[in-house]
C-alpha cells in the first residue's frame, strides 16, 4: 500500500464499497470538518480496470462530502489516498468493513485530551469547531472537563459516572469533588448520583438561575454555572427565596394597584387547578392566582375564578359566592411595615433578657432556619483503621454518652445521629425553645456543650482555642495505638519518637535501624514489655496542647492551626504578650 495525492474527479465508488449502490450517504457531521480543512485521513482506493482513474474502497462519505465542498467553491486540492493491490477484492471488502463497522466515535474525555492539545498549540474553540464539525459550545462544554479532578474524568470514561453525573459535578467545588469521591470509595456510603446529585450539591434544593423574578446582578449571593454552559444555579437557596418572595410580593401589590380584586398566593404545597377554575375578567371580578413552585418558578395565571364561583355570578346569583371578594385587612407593606417594627422591638427586649436570648440562639443552632444553618462535624476519613481509633477513644466515648443524655433531656431519640442538624427549616424551633426555657441555667449549659462540640470543626483554630483555653490534656482522653504507628512512614519522625519515648541514648544506639524496629522499641516502652520501662501518659507532640513539631519541615495540620491562631489573637492590655496557654 502506497500513498498518493489524486485529483478528486479521477476517484469514483468501487463496487465493492459497503456504501455502493446506495442512496447518498449522510455526511452532516464531517462535512463542517471537509469545508474547513478539507480530507485528512486518507480514502482506500484501488486502481481501475481502464484508465487512470481510481475506485474508492473506504472512504466514500468523505468523498462525497468533498463534493458539496467542491460544489460550493471550496477547493483543498488533490485527496489523500491509501492505493492497495489491484485485483484483490477480499482485501477491498475488509478494508471497507474495518473501516466503516470498527468505527467507534471518540468518549468526550479522549476528545478533552485532543482539544486541550490543539488549545496549547494555540486554536480557539471556534476553530476546533469548524474542524471537527462542532458547535463552538459543544467544543466548550468539552474542554470543561478539564475542571474535574483526573480521577472523576477516568471514572466517566470507564462509564462509572453517567453523563448527568459528570454534568452536576462540574458545577461542584475541589472539595466538593473530594467529597463526592470519599463517599464513592466508601462500600457502607451512597454517593449521590443524578438528581440526588444536585440536591446534594446545592444543600437540598437546586434552584435555576432562570426562575428568578429579580434583576440578577443586583442579587448579592452567589450563582453556580454549569461549567458545560447550559445552566445557572443559586448558590444558597435561602438567600434565593428572600428575594424571590419579595419581588413575588411586588408583583402582587403592582396587580392590586391595577385594580384587580384579589391576588392569591398558591404556595408549593399545593398546585393551582386549571380545569377547577374559569377565565373571568377584571371587571367581573377575576383574580390573579400567583403559583409558587417549590423548582423557584413563578407561575402568574390572570383572570380566573373557581368554577363554582364563576357559575353563581353568570346566574346573577346574589350569594356571597359571586360577591367581588374583599380586599386582605393588610397589604403587602403594611405587612413588612408590622414585621420589621415587631422585630425591632423583640430584639431590643432580649438585651435585657440574656438568658432568654441564649435559649433562642441555641433552639436555632439546633433546628435551623432561614438565617441559621449549622452542619455537624462528619469526622470523616476513608481510612478503617482512623475511624475504628477514633470510636474506641475515651474521649469520643464520653461525647457519646453525655450526648445522649442531653438528646433525652430534650425529648428526643437518645440513638438520634446528632443533636444538631444539617438542614433545618424552622419547624422545630419553638417546641425546642419552649423545652430550653424550662431548663435550669445548668442543664441549659449541657445542651450548650454538645451542640458546640458537634458543630466544631476538626482541624480548626475553634479546636485550638479551645483546647488551649480549658488546658486539654490528651493523656486523659486518648491513647496511643497501633494505627498511630501504622501511620508514622518518615524514618526521622520515628528516631525522634523513640528519644522522646526511650531517650536520647536508646535513640542513638538505634539510629540507622528500620522503620519496624523502631516502632517496636516505641510500642514496648508503652506496653512494658521486654524489660522496657513502661511509659505511662505518653502524648505525641503533634496531640498535645499546644502542638509542636518533631522536625523544622512543617506539614502538621494541628501545629500550622495553632499557629494561624496566634496570629489572629489581639494584642493583649498594655501591649503584655497573649496569654501563655495560648502563645506558647
Amino acid at each position: 500500500m502506497r500513498l498518493e495525492f489524486i485529483d478528486h474527479d479521477r476517484l469514483a465508488p468501487a463496487s465493492v464499497n459497503m456504501r455502493f449502490a446506495k442512496k447518498a450517504p449522510d455526511i452532516a457531521d464531517i462535512l463542517p470538518t471537509i469545508r474547513a480543512r478539507g480530507i485528512l485521513v486518507p480514502l482506500i482506493v484501488r486502481a481501475a480496470a481502464s484508465g487512470d482513474r481510481f475506485e474508492i474502497v473506504a472512504g466514500l462519505r468523505r468523498w462525497t462530502a468533498n463534493t458539496v465542498a467542491r460544489a460550493e467553491g471550496i477547493d483543498h486540492g488533490p485527496v489523500p489516498c491509501a492505493i492497495v493491490e489491484a485485483g484483490d477484492d477480499a482485501g477491498a471488502v475488509e478494508a471497507s468493513l474495518i473501516e466503516n463497522v470498527a468505527r467507534r466515535d471518540p468518549d468526550e474525555v479522549s476528545q478533552w485530551d485532543c482539544f486541550v492539545r490543539l488549545v496549547k498549540e494555540g486554536r480557539d474553540p471556534e476553530a476546533i469547531g469548524l474542524t471537527f464539525g462542532l458547535p463552538e459550545a459543544g467544543v466548550r462544554r468539552i474542554l470543561a472537563l478539564g475542571n474535574l479532578m483526573p480521577r472523576l474524568r477516568a471514572l466517566y470514561r470507564k462509564g462509572e459516572i453517567d453523563r448527568v453525573g459528570i454534568r452536576h459535578l462540574t458545577m461542584a467545588s475541589k472539595a466538593q469533588q473530594r467529597a463526592w469521591l470519599a463517599l464513592f470509595d466508601d462500600p457502607q456510603a451512597h454517593a449521590p448520583i443524578g438528581m440526588q446529585l444536585k440536591a446534594w450539591l446545592f444543600g437540598g434544593q437546586s434552584i435555576k438561575a432562570a426562575h428568578a423574578l429579580f434583576p440578577l446582578d443586583a442579587y448579592p449571593g452567589a450563582i453556580v454555572s454549569d461549567l458545560f454552559g447550559e445552566d445557572r444555579y443559586f448558590a444558597d437557596p435561602d438567600a434565593f427565596w428572600v428575594a424571590q418572595n419579595a419581588a413575588v410580593e411586588a408583583r402582587a401589590q403592582a396587580y392590586r394597584e391595577a385594580g384587580w380584586s384579589e391576588v392569591v398566593i398558591v404556595p408549593p404545597t399545593t398546585y393551582f387547578q386549571s380545569w377547577d377554575h374559569e377565565k373571568t375578567p377584571k371587571r367581573k371580578g377575576g383574580r390573579v392566582y400567583v403559583e409558587v413552585r417549590s423548582s423557584g418558578e413563578i407561575i402568574f395565571h390572570e383572570g380566573y375564578l373557581s368554577r363554582r364561583e364563576a357559575r353563581a355570578a353568570s346566574r346573577g346569583d346574589g350569594g356571597d359566592s359571586a360577591v367581588k371578594p374583599a380586599r386582605p385587612e393588610a397589604s403587602g407593606p403594611l405587612n413588612t411595615y408590622i414585621d420589621l417594627h415587631r422585630h425591632a422591638a423583640v430584639r431590643a427586649a432580649l438585651t435585657s433578657h440574656p438568658g432568654v436570648a441564649l435559649r433562642l440562639m441555641v433552639a436555632h443552632a439546633i433546628a435551623g432556619s432561614t438565617l441559621w444553618r449549622v452542619e455537624p462535624e462528619q469526622q470523616a476519613t476513608r481510612n478503617d483503621a482512623i475511624r475504628d481509633s477514633v470510636a474506641a477513644s475515651y474521649g469520643e466515648a464520653m461525647f457519646h454518652e453525655r450526648r445522649r443524655a442531653v438528646l433525652d433531656l430534650l425529648g428526643f431519640d437518645p440513638e438520634r445521629v446528632a443533636l444538631v442538624r444539617r438542614f433545618g427549616d424552622g419547624d422545630e424551633l419553638p417546641g425546642i425553645f419552649q423545652r430550653l426555657l424550662a431548663l435550669p441555667d445548668a442543664a441549659l449549659l449541657d445542651v450548650v456543650a454538645i451542640v458546640m462540640g458537634e458543630s466544631l470543626a476538626a482541624g480548626s483554630m475553634g479546636v485550638e482555642a479551645a483546647g488551649a483555653a480549658i488546658d486539654v490534656r490528651m493523656a486523659d482522653w486518648w491513647g496511643a495505638d497501633d494505627a498511630l504507628l501504622d501511620l508514622i512512614r518518615d524514618r526521622a519522625v520515628c528516631e525522634a519518637l523513640v528519644a522522646d519515648v526511650a531517650g536520647d541514648v536508646v535513640a542513638r544506639a538505634n539510629q540507622g535501624a528500620k522503620g519496624a524496629t523502631l516502632k517496636r522499641i516505641i510500642r514496648d516502652h508503652l506496653d512494658g514489655k521486654d524489660g522496657r520501662a513502661q511509659l505511662v501518659g505518653w502524648v505525641p507532640r503533634w496531640l498535645a496542647f499546644p502542638p509542636t513539631a518533631y522536625t523544622g519541615r512543617g506539614g502538621v495540620g494541628s501545629v500550622s492551626a495553632f499557629r494561624r491562631m496566634v496570629q489572629k489573637l489581639p494584642p493583649a492590655p498594655d501591649g503584655d504578650a497573649p496569654p501563655e496557654q495560648l502563645a506558647a
